[in-house]
C-alpha cells in the first residue's frame, strides 16, 4: 500500500508540474494572464484528478499481477497433478512396474528405435498354490517380494512390466544373447534367495521360470513374444526354477 501511495504521489506531482508549465507557456501566448486563481487551479485540479486515478490504476495493476502469479502457481500444480496421474495410470498398483498396456506400447516403441535387445518373460512358479493355501493377501505379499527381486536383477535402463497375474516382462535394451542369459540367471537367483515365511513357521521357497528371446532388426513384437513364450514353456517343462533362451534370433518377416 505504501508503494501505491508513493507512486500515485509522484504522478500527482508530475501532473502539477506539467499543468503549471502549460499554464505559463500557453496562457500568455494567447494574451491571457496567469493570476492567483489560475495558479490554484493548476495545482488543485491535477492533485484531485491524477492522484486518485493513478492510485486506483496502481492498485488494480498490483491485483492483476497477484492474480497472474496465482494463476501460474495453480497451472503448475495442475500440471504436476496431471503428470502424477498419468504416471500412476502407467503403473501396476501392486508392484509399481509398468502395466501390461504400457509395457507393450513401450516395447513396440523401443523395437522401432533399436535393432538389438532381448525379451525375457518371467513367471512365478506354483503361485496358484500359494494363493490357495495361504490366501490372496499372502499371495500379494509374495508377489511383491518377487517383483522387487526382479527389479534388483535387471540393468539400469531396461523396461520392466507386469504383463499377467504372476507374469512379468523385461526388455533388455541392446542386450546380446549372452547378456540376456546373465540377467535372467541373476533374476532367478535373486528370487530364489527370498526368505518368505507366510505363517511365521517355515520358509517357503519362491522361484521363477524365465524364457528369453533375442530381437533381430525390425522384428515384430508378436514374433519376439512367441519365441520367448516357447522358451518359458521349455523352462517350466524342464522342472521350473530355471532359464531357457530361444536358440535363434527373431528377425523381420
Amino acid at each position: 500500500m505504501a508503494t501505491i501511495v508513493l507512486k500515485a504521489s509522484a504522478v500527482a506531482v508530475l501532473s502539477v508540474l506539467v499543468s503549471l508549465l502549460l499554464a505559463v507557456t500557453i496562457v500568455p501566448a494567447l494574451g491571457g494572464v496567469v493570476d492567483g486563481n489560475a495558479w490554484l487551479m493548476c495545482i488543485v485540479c491535477p492533485l484531485l484528478i491524477s492522484w486518485p486515478a493513478s492510485a486506483f490504476t496502481f492498485w488494480q495493476s498490483g491485483r492483476l499481477k497477484a492474480a497472474h502469479r496465482e494463476l501460474a502457481r495453480t497451472h503448475a500444480q495442475l500440471a504436476a497433478a496431471h503428470r502424477r496421474l498419468a504416471e500412476k495410470a502407467r503403473r501396476d498398483e501392486m508392484t509399481g512396474m509398468l502395466n501390461r498396456e504400457t509395457f507393450f506400447s513401450m516395447l513396440d516403441g523401443s523395437r522401432r528405435r533399436t535393432d538389438r535387445g532381448a525379451l525375457l518373460i518371467v513367471d512365478a512358479d506354483h503361485f496358484k498354490r500359494i494363493n490357495d493355501t495361504y490366501g490372496h493377501l499372502t499371495g500379494d505379499t509374495a508377489l511383491r517380494l518377487v517383483s522387487d527381486a526382479i527389479k534388483r536383477g535387471i540393468r539400469s535402463g531396461d523396461l520392466l512390466g507386469r504383463i499377467g497375474g504372476e507374469e512379468f516382462g523385461a526388455l533388455l535394451v541392446g542386450a546380446s544373447a549372452e547378456e540376456a542369459a546373465e540377467v535372467a540367471e541373476r533374476i532367478r537367483v535373486e528370487v530364489e534367495r527370498i526368505r518368505f515365511k507366510p505363517d511365521d513357521e517355515k520358509v517357503l521357497t519362491l522361484t521363477v521360470s524365465i524364457g528369453g528371446a533375442v530381437c533381430g532388426a525390425d522384428a515384430a513384437v508378436s514374433d519376439v513374444m512367441r519365441l520367448a513364450d516357447q522358451a518359458l514353456y521349455e523352462a517350466k517343462n524342464s522342472g521350473r526354477n530355471r532359464v531357457a533362451m530361444a536358440n535363434r534370433i527373431v528377425a523381420a518377416a
